[in-house]
């Protein structure tokens, strides 16, 4: 059936609005609970009533309109959230490596979209899933500009014959995500005789997680950016630039430029400095669009004078029954680092504490980083790896007595070690604890950076000033 206009087509989709794939179903195709993709065909086939095809070109071609069917899911919190990724278009990289982005196959594709959302809940049979929102997605016209950035970003890496090193927190919106059941998914590349594994276009699922929050929550967030800003700079050359004013000058300054009331002990006070730095004081970080959208996560690093951070950088704790039976490419370690950003707000002590114990700190900048896939695919992976066989074997857990305590130390990898990242204890106190897969219980650990690599991120960048 053809479409007439935009309106008739999206007032059709609505009609799906309430109804599960069992009712809307007459192919069959619902009972299969192993294919994921048969959701999108069921829509297609029993819903719009066209056959399933691999064209180039959209859906509702008349129109311009790719038609796509993505899973939301409700939080423990009672939010909503993107399942995943919405992928678009298999990456043609020789083909791609000679277009512009006006005639690059993403946006030739996906220049609009019909969105169907539909609810995920993991005890639900697929033919019970229901729709419960149509949307025609056109891109903000700040959302274009960022989205042109990261297209060119990835064809700048097909073209220099590097699409074996493209990955997803390389970009901000637009991803070229893995798409592919194992290794064996490799294409060529231009310029280059390795082959390089099958990647998709994509919207990131931050990016689909702000967008359901805008169209379905109808929450209000806060953009830090305008077009105009966007079409000249990237949006790490703006954030650099609102902060630069403050750059060299010491928290007690900053308090009185921005009003702020110095407690470095609150866990708000980074959120209440870098909104009131970005002119937006009061604003929470998740709700600026663009932090959102781009999955940019803020860490704190306090410098000493010899430019190594104090500290190491923490993350999430670790849940070492989950850890023991994940695969790799389901694991949290990789799903994070893949896809996020960190925008690293730096501070220096120009004193050692044995110089003055009562020493000021003073912001140096910010670093936006990214690990990169060839170190994710190595060291990382290695490490996960390693630390998954001590988990099965059974951590080894030897009792040492310390003045009046006892404390339990393990053979989980430390600082240093492997000139990445290590786990260390994260808890409250040593009774703070956590269970192992073999049924013992063990103080709470979280994964970490190591110090010494932020100290060299944050140099290598040069977004110190």
């Amino acid at each position: 059936m053809l479409y007439q206009s935009e309106k008739e087509l999206l007032y059709k989709a609505q009609q799906a609005e309430g109804k599960t794939f069992g009712e809307i179903d007459k192919s069959g195709r619902v009972q299969n609970e192993r294919s994921k993709g048969h959701l999108g065909q069921i829509i297609e086939e029993s819903f719009f009533g066209y056959q399933v095809n691999s064209n180039s070109e959209a859906d509702f071609a008349d129109l311009g309109i790719e038609l796509k069917v993505t899973p939301i899911r409700k939080n423990k919190n009672g939010t909503l959230s993107a399942k995943e990724r919405l992928v678009l278009n298999i990456i043609n990289y020789i083909e791609e490596s000679k277009t512009t982005f006006e005639t690059s196959s993403f946006w030739r594709k996906n220049k609009e979209l019909l969105l169907m959302f539909y609810e995920w809940i993991p005890e639900l049979k697929r033919a019970d899933y229901r729709i419960i929102k149509s949307h025609l997605h056109r891109y903000a016209e700040e959302d274009l500009e960022i989205i042109k950035q990261d297209w060119a970003a990835i064809n700048e890496k097909i073209k220099n014959g590097l699409a074996h090193e493209l990955s997803e927190a390389d970009t901000n919106y637009l991803a070229a995500s893995t798409k592919g059941a194992n290794k064996s998914s490799l294409r060529e590349q231009p310029h280059n005789s390795v082959l390089a594994m099958q990647r998709a276009y994509s919207l990131k699922q931050s990016y689909m997680t702000t967008l359901i929050r805008k169209v379905i929550l109808e929450e209000d967030l806060v953009r830090i950016t305008s077009p105009a800003e966007l079409k000249k700079k990237t949006l790490l050359k703006i954030l650099e630039e609102k902060f630069q004013p403050f750059i060299g000058k010491s928290l007690d300054e900053i308090s009185v430029i921005g009003q702020i009331k110095v407690n470095h002990k609150s866990k708000s006070f980074l959120q209440l400095f870098i909104s009131s730095l970005l002119g937006i004081k009061g604003t929470k970080l998740e709700q600026i669009e663009e932090f959102a959208k781009a999955n940019i996560h803020l860490k704190t690093v306090r410098l000493e004078p010899d430019g190594v951070p104090k500290e190491h950088t923490s993350f999430k704790n670790v849940d070492f029954v989950k850890w023991a039976n994940e695969e790799w490419e389901e694991s949290w370690l990789k799903e994070y680092f893949t896809e996020t950003k960190l925008l690293f707000v730096v501070f220096r002590y120009k004193e050692t504490k044995k110089e003055n114990p009562n020493r000021k700190l003073y912001f140096e900048g910010i670093t936006l980083w990214n690990m990169p896939m060839t170190e994710i695919e190595g060291r990382l992976k290695e490490f996960w790896e390693h630390v998954q066989h001590l988990i099965r074997d059974g951590i080894r857990l030897v009792p040492i007595q310390q003045k009046d305590r006892v404390i339990v130390n393990n053979n989980l990898p430390k600082p240093k070690s492997n000139g990445l990242c290590h786990i260390r204890p994260k808890g409250r106190d040593g009774s703070d604890q956590v269970l192992l897969p073999d049924g013992r219980m063990i103080t709470k650990q979280a994964f970490w950076l190591d110090r010494e690599l932020i100290g060299k991120i944050i140099n290598k960048e040069k977004k110190i000033y």
